[in-house]
């Protein structure tokens, strides 16, 4: 699969993930369908190993161990703030957790939620060794 680089056309926001980890791919899917809305384009699931990151601002080091949220700006959030940031994007009540998300005392709580799943997603239903954080200075390796 060739590599997809932003459009600064883009119609919809992407959320950038491990698409190696069997983990992060079956959370994504399944928050994806619960965000649908009829009334908006929704997100654009791409995993980090087909995106062009230096053209979406970010690194292969970064996504390899954050979700990322690539708005219609072309700004990045990671983390719990992309989760928060998808949240907001779609609306309704999704929005108010999103928006709840970003105060000071939850949004620290949240990413040290997200650290935890982030660093123990090989041993989370559905994980694999391959899901995995590698460790630190590890070279990420792309598919091409």
């Amino acid at each position: 699969m060739p590599r997809i680089a932003p459009d600064p056309e883009r119609q919809q926001p992407w959320l950038i993930f491990d698409g190696d980890c069997a983990f992060c791919t079956t959370t994504a899917t399944w928050i994806a369908e619960r965000l649908r809305r009829p009334d908006r384009p929704e997100a654009r699931l791409i995993p980090w190993q087909f995106t062009d990151l230096e053209a979406a601002g970010t690194t292969a080091e970064r996504a390899q161990h954050e979700v990322l949220w690539l708005d219609l700006r072309g700004d990045v959030s990671g983390g719990a703030a992309a989760v928060s940031a998808w949240l907001r994007y779609a609306g309704g009540p999704y929005r108010i957790l999103g928006t709840l998300l970003r105060l000071p005392v939850i949004a620290q709580l949240a990413a040290a939620a997200y650290r935890v799943i982030a660093i123990n997603r090989h041993r989370l239903p559905g994980g694999s060794p391959a899901c995995a954080l590698p460790p630190p200075g590890t070279e990420p390796v792309p598919h091409h």
